[in-house]
C-alpha cells in the first residue's frame, strides 16, 4: 500500500493509513507538513486550501499542532479526523500532556484511533506561558513525553513520533542530556522523531551523532521553516526556543527593504538547507509551512520532491 493513501476497510469500518514504521525500517525518506490550527472558520478556510494545494505533492504524512498551552485541541482534533476521512494524505495526530489529565488524553487517543489515525506525535508540550516557562504537570496527568509514548503502546498499535530539539530544550543542561531524552523516548517505544525548526546542519548532525554514540538508531527527520519575512522567522523563532543565526540574518538584510527579494533570499536559505540535510543523511524532511503552501511548494519543487512518488 502506498504511504500516504488510505485504505477502505469493509462494512464501513474507519480509513486505517499506513504506519510510517516500515517506510522507516526499509531506508525510505518521508517528506511532511505541518499546519497549525485556526483560530476561527476563516482561518480553517484558509488551512483547507492550503492542505488542498499540498494534497498532490503526495506528502508521508501531514500534521496539525495544538495551539500554546494545549489550546485548541478540540479543533486540532476534529480538523485531522477530516483529513483522515475526507483527503488522500495520512494524517499524524498531535498528543500532548499540557493541561490534560490522564483520562482525557485517553479520549483523545480513542478519537484518534476511531477515525483511523495510527500515528501519533507524542509530545510533553510547552508550557502555557511558552518555552523557558514553568513546566507544571497537570495533577492528574502524565510529566514527560516517555509516559505518552508509554500510554499510547499500551492502548493500541499506534506508531509513535516524539520531538528532537538540535538547539537544545530550553529545559536541558547540554544537548548530551537532550539525546540521553531521546533515546530514553525509544526505549518507551517510539518510532521516530522530527525536530523542532532549526538553521544549518551543524546542529542536527552533531545531535544525531550523539544518538548514534549512545547506540541508538531512532530515525530523526529534521524540521525546517520557510522564511518569507526577518519579523516572521524571529518571531516564530522565539516562540520555539530556537535561535536565529546571524549569517540568516544577514543574508535577509542583504536583500533590502524589498519583500520580494527577502522572500526570494528566505527561500533560498531553506532550499539549502534542505538540500544539505539530505545529502548528510536526514531520512527526509518536516516542513513548518504556517498554513501557507506557495513557499512550501517552491522549495519541494526546487528540490525536485514533486517528482518524488513515496511508496
Amino acid at each position: 500500500m502506498a504511504l500516504g493513501l488510505p485504505s477502505t476497510l469493509p462494512d464501513g469500518a474507519p480509513t486505517v493509513h499506513a504506519s510510517l514504521r516500515e517506510l522507516l525500517a526499509e531506508g525510505g525518506r518521508s517528506f511532511s507538513f505541518e499546519f497549525f490550527p485556526p483560530r476561527d472558520d476563516a482561518g480553517e478556510a484558509m488551512l483547507w486550501a492550503a492542505i488542498r494545494r499540498l494534497e498532490r505533492l503526495r506528502p508521508t504524512f501531514v500534521s496539525v499542532t495544538y495551539g500554546a498551552g494545549g489550546t485548541t485541541r478540540d479543533r486540532t482534533v476534529r480538523i485531522t479526523e477530516r483529513i483522515a476521512r475526507d483527503t488522500t494524505l495520512t494524517p499524524v495526530g498531535h498528543l500532548t500532556c499540557v493541561s490534560a489529565s490522564a483520562t482525557e488524553v485517553r479520549q483523545v487517543i480513542g478519537q484518534y484511533a476511531d477515525a483511523g489515525v495510527r500515528n501519533v506525535l507524542a509530545l510533553r508540550g510547552d508550557p502555557p506561558d511558552g518555552p523557558g516557562g514553568v513546566w507544571t504537570a497537570h495533577d492528574d496527568g502524565l510529566n514527560h513525553a516517555d509516559e505518552l509514548v508509554e500510554l499510547l503502546r499500551q492502548l493500541g498499535t499506534f506508531c509513535v513520533g516524539v520531538a528532537a530539539f538540535p538547539d537544545r530544550h530550553p529545559e536541558s543542561v547540554d544537548l548530551d542530556q537532550d539525546a540521553r531524552v531521546l533515546v530514553a523516548k525509544q526505549a518507551a517505544g517510539a518510532d521516530f522523531a522530527v525536530t523542532q525548526m532549526f538553521f544549518g546542519v551543524e546542529p542536527y548532525t552533531c545531535l544525531v551523532d550523539k544518538v548514534r554514540a549512545l547506540g541508538s538508531d531512532l530515525p530523526i527527520i529534521p524540521g525546517l521553516m520557510p522564511i518569507t519575512s526577518l519579523p516572521q522567522i524571529e518571531r516564530v523563532a522565539g516562540l520555539v526556543g530556537a535561535a536565529v543565526p546571524s549569517w540568516v540574518v544577514d543574508r535577509l538584510h542583504a536583500a533590502g527593504d524589498d519583500p520580494a527579494a527577502v522572500r526570494a533570499a528566505g527561500i533560498a536559505i531553506a532550499t539549502e538547507q534542505a538540500r544539505d540535510l539530505l545529502d548528510a543523511g536526514a531520512p527526509g524532511l518536516h516542513f513548518y509551512t504556517l498554513n501557507r503552501s506557495t513557499a512550501t511548494m517552491e522549495i519541494y519543487e526546487g528540490l525536485g520532491l514533486d517528482r518524488v512518488v513515496v511508496a
